[in-house]
């Protein structure tokens, strides 16, 4: 039986530095979902073609730490980042900023081509400090998407609230991590429903 064995990781991405390669549909596609996720992150858009969404993503998020680069693409443009998006419609040109990013030490990311890939970008549903991270291993984004959308629906806005009520309660208590781990399990049984016989 097949299985995923991706290992899911969340990072820091306002501790890193990110390049795109392409400003087009897919590009603007990359960049939105970045931002969404990460406003605070830092990265540079090299795009022999800036098309107007992105350009309009760029009015939404004012204070973000996007660079424009508005030049063919070369090797060079990939060193010293640490993650590298290749997210043009050609295919000879994502493989090309693959390698070259592969041969400056990044992790990359081509779009539409998981065998290329050193990460995926998945949907993600977010509810405050609540994030989930959904991965079909690249075999449908489709089906990934329409995930998310049914988290999205089950999941109430007041998550964030009931977050903050856990820290606090687990900033309370006492003993060693032993009792706290049992304390906030019986607590947070109940999310799962109730028990069935």
């Amino acid at each position: 039986m097949e299985r995923n064995t991706l290992y899911p990781i969340f990072l820091k991405l306002d501790r890193l530095r990110m390049l795109i390669v392409g400003a087009g549909e897919v590009g603007c596609e990359k960049l939105t979902f970045m931002l969404k996720s990460s406003p605070d992150a830092h990265i540079t858009v090299v795009a022999k073609e800036v098309l107007p969404p992105v350009q309009e993503l760029l009015l939404q998020y004012p204070d973000a730490d996007i660079t424009i680069i508005q030049k063919p693409f070369e090797p060079k443009d990939t060193e010293g980042y640490d993650l590298v998006v290749a997210a043009t419609n050609f295919e000879h040109l994502n493989r090309e900023v693959r390698d070259a990013a592969k041969a400056a030490g990044a992790l990359v990311n081509v779009a539409d081509t998981p065998a290329l890939c050193d990460f995926y970008l998945g949907s993600i549903v977010t509810r405050g400090n609540l994030k989930v991270a959904i991965s079909t291993n690249g075999q449908s984004p489709t089906f990934a998407k329409r995930f998310r959308q049914w988290l999205e629906s089950i999941l109430p806005e007041e998550t964030n609230e009931l977050l903050a009520h856990l820290k606090v309660y687990r900033d309370q208590l006492n003993g060693d991590f032993e009792v706290k781990v049992k304390e906030l399990n019986a607590l947070t049984a109940s999310l799962l429903g109730p028990k069935k016989s």
